[in-house]
């Protein structure tokens, strides 16, 4: 199996430099991985760098705490495509899911399809806050927002992905979306498990170990 193509190689640490990213966008183009995905002041170097390779750019909103408004989402988001974006990762308004308040959920997600038109919209729902009741509602409010995917976890909370968590979303969502995996995924068994169980891409920085079959160390991304 050709497990490059699934990926979404990531650098998202508070400290990642220009080098580090350049580093990120040439393993990237060596490995054929589906995209780079980084924060989104670096947008625009990583589009420029990453031109004509075949290889996507992913830009993180609201990341990693979703708590910010939806003005501030949008923003984020026209920014991101203005500056190159292919593919736009979106953290929801964790606490207003739990609160009950679907329709704010639903109305930003859309908001931020709305946005994005052609671009694939991921949306984090970070499933180590949520029980399963949860996680079947934000999924299902994905769907009716109109995401293209649905995304386990920013990688910066308690958890991260788990197969459990992974075919739940998949069995939610149906063909009406797809499904990523993202959070301590960080070697190829384990991608491999995410993969059969529903992911149809993988959030990684451990991307390069994944797909030579090394063992990465630490967790988070």
């Amino acid at each position: 199996m050709n497990i490059a193509k699934y990926i979404d190689h990531t650098i998202l640490n508070p400290d990642a430099t220009i080098k580090d990213v350049e580093k990120i966008c040439e393993e990237a183009k060596m490995h054929k991985f589906a995209s780079v995905c980084v924060n989104l002041c670096f947008t625009k170097q990583v589009c420029e760098m990453l031109k004509g390779t075949g290889v996507d750019t992913t830009t993180v909103i609201g990341f990693p705490l979703g708590a910010v408004s939806t003005e501030v989402k949008i923003f984020e988001t026209q920014q991101a495509i203005k500056n190159g974006a292919d593919e736009i990762d979106m953290v929801i308004n964790i606490g207003a899911l739990k609160n009950g308040d679907y329709e704010y959920v639903k109305s930003e997600i859309k908001n931020i399809k709305d946005v994005c038109g052609d671009k694939i919209l991921k949306v984090i729902i970070e499933t180590a806050l949520l029980c399963d009741n949860d996680k079947i509602k934000a999924c299902e409010l994905s769907v009716e927002a109109g995401a293209d995917f649905v995304k386990t976890s920013t990688g910066f909370s308690r958890g991260g992905a788990t197969v459990e968590d992974v075919e739940l979303m998949k069995q939610t969502v149906g063909d009406k979306a797809k499904v990523k995996a993202s959070g301590g995924v960080r070697d190829y068994d384990t991608t491999l498990s995410m993969i059969e169980a529903g992911a149809e891409r993988i959030g990684a920085s451990a991307s390069v170990n994944i797909v030579t079959g090394e063992k990465a160390e630490g967790i988070g991304y």
